[in-house]
């Protein structure tokens, strides 16, 4: 991966004096539920700068890679979970991958985002309009995935994921995904809450956690203030148990010699007009984190040939 840089030195500035990104687990309410919380603060800031976003787009790709580094928490090892959305609205669809590891890649299959009329009172569900979410665990020795879908309900990405949960894999869930702005439109915190029910929760937990979401203060602007996501859980739920930490970041695996080998893989008509037309220097660009790599005329030469 190509990682471009943050150009704003204030908040490079900013970033370096908060809680680094992280991924932390708890259990909550005498182990009858298990919470995986994020800061993903730095991730999505390198993210924006990689992928060019503006305000909007960065609000909708960056809870989609929130949501992707608290799936993964779903996994272990080297196994991934991709979160796919196909929709008939201005977004036309989403896709995230994130590792057991911590990284998160992924991409917005149209932008930027051009809202068909204003979004009142910050409503953005008419941004998807009818559409699937999909999450898929590539497990590490299965041939094949597993894969959930379900029909979006809300246009919310966190609601639409405690659906999925809910009906895919008969787990309550609640999601929350948070992104604080400053005023010139920089995001200064990011962070996101997963709390799912276990199967020895009883009842009454659940409804008392769906009244405590009500009042849960902003994480993103907790974690711009320089709280960091362990305080944050701990603080607002004082008997949680802490059970561990594991870092989270922007990255994507791909590579310049990735690329030449699909080239070199091309069938012999292709190379020939691409030595005969070019473009020269070509340059191929990958999805997920929109790296350019480029190929010159000579480089080509020796692929090709």
């Amino acid at each position: 991966m190509i990682d471009s840089q943050i150009e704003n030195e204030s908040l490079r500035q900013h970033l370096a004096s908060i809680s680094a990104d992280s991924r932390e687990t708890f259990l909550l309410y005498d182990s009858q539920v298990r919470c995986t919380a994020v800061n993903g603060s730095l991730m999505l800031n390198k993210m924006r700068a990689n992928h060019k976003l503006n305000v909007l787009d960065s609000y909708i790709l960056g809870q989609a890679y929130l949501a992707g580094a608290l799936l993964c928490a779903t996994v272990k090892g080297e196994d991934r979970v991709q979160l796919t959305v196909e929709c008939a609205g201005p977004i036309k669809g989403i896709y995230v991958e994130a590792c057991a590891t911590g990284w998160v890649r992924g991409y917005l299959k149209n932008h930027p985002i051009v809202p068909e009329k204003p979004l009142e009172n910050g409503n953005i569900s008419p941004l998807f309009g009818p559409g699937f979410l999909s999450v898929s665990k590539l497990i590490e020795g299965n041939k094949a995935p597993f894969t959930g879908q379900v029909m979006l309900q809300y246009g919310n990405l966190a609601k639409d994921l405690s659906l999925y949960f809910r009906e895919s894999e008969q787990t309550p869930s609640l999601f929350f995904l948070s992104i604080d702005f400053a005023g010139d439109g920089t995001i200064k915190g990011a962070g996101g809450l997963f709390l799912q029910i276990l199967p020895q929760c009883k009842d009454h937990v659940l409804s008392e956690i769906e009244e405590k979401a009500k009042q849960l203060p902003s994480l993103g602007r907790q974690l711009a203030e320089g709280s960091s996501v362990r305080n944050y859980v701990q603080k607002n739920f004082p008997t949680a148990e802490y059970l561990s930490s594991t870092p989270v970041q922007f990255f994507c695996p791909c590579r310049k010699e990735n690329f030449a080998h699909y080239l070199s893989k091309l069938p012999r008509k292709e190379k020939d007009d691409i030595l005969a037309n070019g473009p020269f220097p070509l340059e191929l660009v990958c999805f997920n984190c929109n790296s350019t790599y480029k190929f010159t005329k000579d480089e080509l030469i020796k692929l090709l040939k």
